[in-house]
């Protein structure tokens, strides 16, 4: 079906199915941005509730790294289910789960690759490495730095940078862009380190939530040093940036370290709640029962995430997801090049891989903010029948499935653009936002 804009009588029908959905479902587990409704999909494409096909480039905030509806994730799931070797790995060992982490111990480069925990989502895979290092080390601080997430709930939205004001035990510095705030953070972390407080230092290795931001190069390998001599742990969450999304298997692997502990999440389960985390036994193992979940690690999930192992493993898709982000990059920078009307509001696009950042701005003469300005791109390119969400107030995420096709990136960036000229030249009026508050 071809993508193109929402007509009267298809915005009838979904906005009916929309409100149904805010009748029931709470209102606390909503970020919405615009009436969207999925009905199905299939590939870099999802169905809404009226038949409307449009061109994904969020998978989901990434949960569909691997593509809506992949035939071979959903045979695994279906032999997995149809094994019914139960729903829990909680009190007994089960053959699956038991692959599926021997198979990430094989997969995840840490310095001790011996023990994984296996949750439900990123949140509690920080969660749970984050206790644990607090209970191995004896020590209560956890550093973190400004603009990081880390989950959306308890300990780990505690501890992110982006919280209102950090948790107890959170110590938050700023993420350094450039060498100069690299250098400016230097002294300053290696004397939180040295005060024996810290359990943890907790990173991403490119910002997504934050912004799609991308730290001094010479950062990582900074981390691994202080953290080495002053017994501190390193945790790197790989929740979004993982499982080949910036063109590697991990993100942080660019930087040639071996981390303490990686988490995982999001696309991980191909679209089934998984994450977990990788570490060694004198963390993972220090408090047994510390960290329950009745079906974290179900076999259907971990069947899932086995076959997604596989997938992102295929050397294959990594040179098809470095050659499909530098194909949409090199659209924007054409398109900032360009007497467009929204050429002048893009100020830097950044990210690797199919995991790109767009930060837009507000020209000087119009009434809108920047945050407006964004808010008002992705709500026009859903009219035009393309999902891309913003984080951060002003900046696109561009991060689609990883097998989307050439052809469905040129389609899905061209209409992104058009709607940004849309957005700009006050042809989408500002009072569509009101029903969606974003972040």
């Amino acid at each position: 079906m071809r993508v193109d804009e929402i007509t009267p009588e298809q915005r009838i029908t979904e906005e009916a199915a929309y409100a149904r959905d805010q009748a029931v479902l709470a209102h606390i587990q909503n970020l919405r941005f615009f009436p969207l409704t999925v009905s199905g999909g299939s590939g870099a494409r999802l169905r809404t509730a009226s038949g409307r096909e449009l061109i994904d480039l969020s998978a989901s905030w990434t949960a569909s790294s691997f593509g809506h509806g992949n035939p071979t994730i959903a045979e695994a799931v279906h032999r997995a289910a149809l094994t019914g070797a139960g729903s829990s790995a909680l009190s007994a060992a089960v053959a699956g789960t038991t692959k599926l982490a021997e198979r990430l111990l094989n997969v995840v480069p840490v310095k001790y690759p011996e023990r994984v925990y296996l949750g439900l989502s990123g949140s509690d895979a920080n969660i749970a490495a984050v206790e644990a290092a607090r209970r191995a080390t004896g020590r209560p601080n956890i550093v973190s730095f400004s603009g990081s997430y880390h989950g959306g709930f308890g300990t780990s939205r505690d501890i992110s940078g982006i919280a209102e004001s950090p948790g107890p035990g959170a110590i938050v510095f700023t993420y350094p862009l450039s060498e100069t705030s690299l250098s400016e953070l230097r002294p300053l972390l290696l004397k939180a380190l040295e005060s024996g407080t810290v359990a943890a230092v907790i990173t991403e290795a490119i910002q997504c939530d934050g912004g799609v931001r991308v730290p001094d190069a010479d950062f990582l390998p900074m981390l691994r040093e202080f953290c080495d001599l002053t017994g501190t742990l390193l945790i790197l969450d790989e929740v979004k940036t993982g499982l080949t999304r910036t063109g590697s298997l991990f993100a942080f692997e660019t930087a040639s370290i071996r981390p303490d502990i990686v988490t995982l999440g999001k696309s991980l389960g191909g679209g089934l709640p998984m994450s977990a985390a990788v570490g060694s036994e004198a963390v993972l193992d220090v408090a047994p029962a510390s960290a329950l979940l009745t079906n974290a690690g179900a076999p259907i999930c971990a069947a899932a995430a086995d076959t997604v192992l596989g997938l992102a493993t295929d050397s294959a898709l990594a040179k098809a997801v470095d050659t499909l982000g530098s194909r949409a990059r090199q659209r924007i920078t054409d398109y900032c090049g360009s007497n467009r009307a929204g050429a002048t509001a893009i100020t830097e696009v950044r990210g690797s891989g199919l995991l790109l950042g767009v930060e837009l701005r507000s020209s000087e003469s119009s009434p809108l903010t920047d945050a407006q300005v964004a808010a008002l791109t992705i709500y026009r390119a859903w009219e035009l029948g393309v999902v891309v969400y913003v984080v951060r107030d002003n900046v696109l995420e561009i991060s689609p499935p990883l097998p989307i096709t050439s052809g469905d990136i040129d389609r899905g960036i061209e209409i992104v653009l058009r709607a940004l000229d849309d957005a700009v030249s006050g042809r989408v009026p500002t009072e569509v936002l009101d029903r969606f508050a974003g972040w």
